[in-house]
């Protein structure tokens, strides 16, 4: 889970390590059904998001009608669906218990009649727009956007719900105790300013203007876009946070529950649905709350936390690594004898993210007194690099930070921390990445850095960016360095070699409300994708031509974090946006973009249905 507490104080090896269940690449023909999507005159419609849903728990498949309103999707035979079908602007369509073997399928779709509905149907950077927007300072704007979309979209149907200036101050106070901390100048009018940007009476006028021209409003995605599949799969319950994912060389997905600390392991498998295993992350006798459980904890009543697992890594034996932030420890899992390991870290508070560099040895940063640990597995030796602080007070709390949590574990330090420390920040490591020479490049979040830790030496060199809150960063294959500018909506590229920072702005519309958590590289093509965190997307940006591609999300309220790629270069990603019901479905997901639509799931022949095929 997000450190709410911050501010207050070979691989070649990897497929014998899993069970033969999970390799298991069986056979299967899969059934290319075939539709289209129309309007209710008749005219094909374009750009319709298609959904299909089956299993218990849920696997959902979607797909874009085309140009002429046709679509296709592999899928298992004798599978029955819940159908669905969504474009802003016209009603969504619903159609139960539907076979591919019933044929071809026909979805008429109606347009709304009531500019309100369509205001509901936009993602939450629209509506989060407006309440940045009256914040007249850059700088304030970017400290709300970093501590008011931490864990959660802003802006989302349940945060944009109407509320009295009063019920907002409420809500305000509460998410300062969840480590949200303003400065009074942030905290005070933002009530009013809550009230104002989510008036239904002013917002849906201003946030419709034009709705009735459909395809200036709704344009159609481009060809690339179109082509694109992507399947999500339910994993947890309703309590559950699925913070971070990683792929395993084996093709199975690994993802953390952080709020009910578990593992999880995702094993698509070809027309006969999925397998999905987990396992307790082992508490070492911590109380909910972790090693850092304050006097007023459980947080939630439906939290389970103990270790709080944050981030994992594949270690080059194929083993999982993971970070347990509020347990302040290091976990190994072993896929093969389903056991953990745990490692007690010697220095340091709240280790994040993490990675391998070429020697098989772990970095990860310490988000809260603002270290980077190093940990080699082959002997259990640690070292921790205490990064440098802006000023003598940061550097003087985090000298005392061990104290100042102990003493919050016998008082109430949070609630006087959120109602009058609201101006004070932490440095924050964030991301964290290996250079193509051995370097290690991290992120200060909140002070606007990056830096290079040499591995040699563990000199820290830092850069200032010419941006805000650079966050989870990653190399491509010539050494380039690209960051995401959570609250900006900037992609950046640093070059090393020169110093030289370049930065395209997101093609969100409205930027103001986009929030990117994180990218990844894949390697292959050096594409760069960048989560759309605040407006349900996922992004890829082609450096070569320096453009971007907008791939729309089917849920809505799809909060991502982690990006990984599997061997057939799909994008795989987690929705964790806490708390999950405020997910539609009220559940969360992992989901995998596959740009391409290569109809993955095939291992055999593909049988078609339908009148459109050969």
């Amino acid at each position: 889970m997000p450190a709410r507490w911050l501010r207050f104080v070979g691989l070649a090896l990897a497929a014998v390590a899993l069970p033969s269940a999970a390799l298991a690449a069986e056979p299967s023909v899969l059934v290319a059904w075939q539709g289209a999507v129309h309007d209710a005159a008749g005219a094909p419609l374009a750009g319709v998001q298609v959904t299909l849903e089956h299993e218990a728990p849920a696997h959902r498949i979607s797909v874009f009608s085309q140009g002429d309103g046709s679509f296709s999707a592999a899928v298992a035979p004798g599978e029955r669906f819940i159908v669905t079908a969504r474009r802003v602007g016209w009603h969504d369509g619903w159609w139960p218990d539907r076979g591919p073997t019933d044929g071809a399928l026909e979805l008429a779709l109606e347009r709304h009649t009531d500019p309100a509905a369509v205001a509901e149907q936009l993602p939450a950077h629209h509506w989060y727009a407006r309440v940045i927007a009256q914040l007249d300072e850059p700088a304030l704007a970017h400290r709300l956007k970093r501590e008011c979309t931490y864990c959660h979209q802003q802006g989302s149907l349940f945060t944009r719900r109407e509320r009295s200036a009063d019920e907002w101050r409420k809500i305000i106070g509460l998410m300062g105790r969840r480590g949200a901390v303003l400065p009074a100048e942030v905290r005070d009018p933002l009530p009013e300013q809550f009230v104002r940007a989510y008036e239904r009476r002013t917002a849906v006028p201003e946030l419709t203007k034009g709705w009735e021209d459909a395809e200036a409003f709704s344009p159609v995605p481009g060809p690339e876009t179109l082509r694109a599949r992507v399947d999500e799969w339910d994993l947890g319950g309703r309590a559950s946070m699925q913070h971070d994912v990683v792929m395993h060389p084996s093709g199975a997905l690994y993802s953390v529950d952080a709020s009910q600390d578990q593992l999880y392991r995702l094993t698509p498998r070809p027309g006969t649905g999925s397998i999905r295993d987990s396992w307790a992350v082992p508490s070492s006798g911590l109380p909910i709350g972790g090693a850092f459980r304050g006097p007023t904890e459980p947080v939630s009543q439906t939290s389970n936390e103990r270790t709080g697992p944050h981030s994992l890594q594949i270690a080059p034996d194929g083993s999982v690594w993971i970070t347990l932030a509020t347990g302040n420890q290091l976990a190994r899992f072993d896929p093969g004898t389903e056991r953990f390991e745990i490692h007690e870290i010697a220095a340091g508070i709240y280790p994040h993210t993490l990675r391998f560099d070429a020697e098989g040895i772990l970095w990860y940063t310490m988000a809260a007194s603002n270290h980077v640990g190093r940990f080699d597995p082959k002997t259990g030796e640690q070292r921790h690099v205490r990064l440098p602080a802006r000023t003598l007070a940061q550097e003087a709390v985090l000298r005392i930070l061990p104290f100042t949590l102990w003493l919050d574990r016998q008082l109430d330090l949070r609630s006087v921390a959120s109602e009058g420390g609201g101006g004070f920040t932490m440095p924050v490591p964030y991301g964290i990445d290996i250079a193509p020479d051995g370097g290690v490049w991290f992120s200060q979040l909140n002070e606007d850095r990056i830096g290079r830790i040499d591995p040699e030496s563990f000199e820290v060199t830092l850069v200032e960016t010419p941006f805000p809150a650079p966050r989870r960063l990653r190399f491509d294959s010539k050494g380039i360095l690209w960051v995401p500018s959570f609250s900006a909506g900037l992609l950046a590229a640093f070059d090393p070699a020169s110093g030289a920072f370049r930065s395209w702005p997101l093609p969100t519309d409205p930027l103001e409300g986009e929030a990117p958590y994180a990218l990844h590289v894949d390697h292959r093509t050096d594409h760069v994708w960048v989560c759309g965190t605040n407006s349900d997307t996922l992004i890829r940006f082609a450096p070569e031509t320096e453009r971007f591609t907008v791939y729309p999300l089917p849920t809505r309220v799809t909060y991502t974090r982690e990006l990984d790629f599997d061997a057939q270069g799909r994008v795989w990603t987690s929705n964790s946006n806490s708390p999950a019901w405020q997910i539609e479905g009220g559940q969360p997901r992992v989901l995998r973009l596959d740009p391409e639509a290569r109809e993955p799931e095939s291992t055999g022949d593909v049988a078609c249905r339908g009148p459109a095929c050969p």
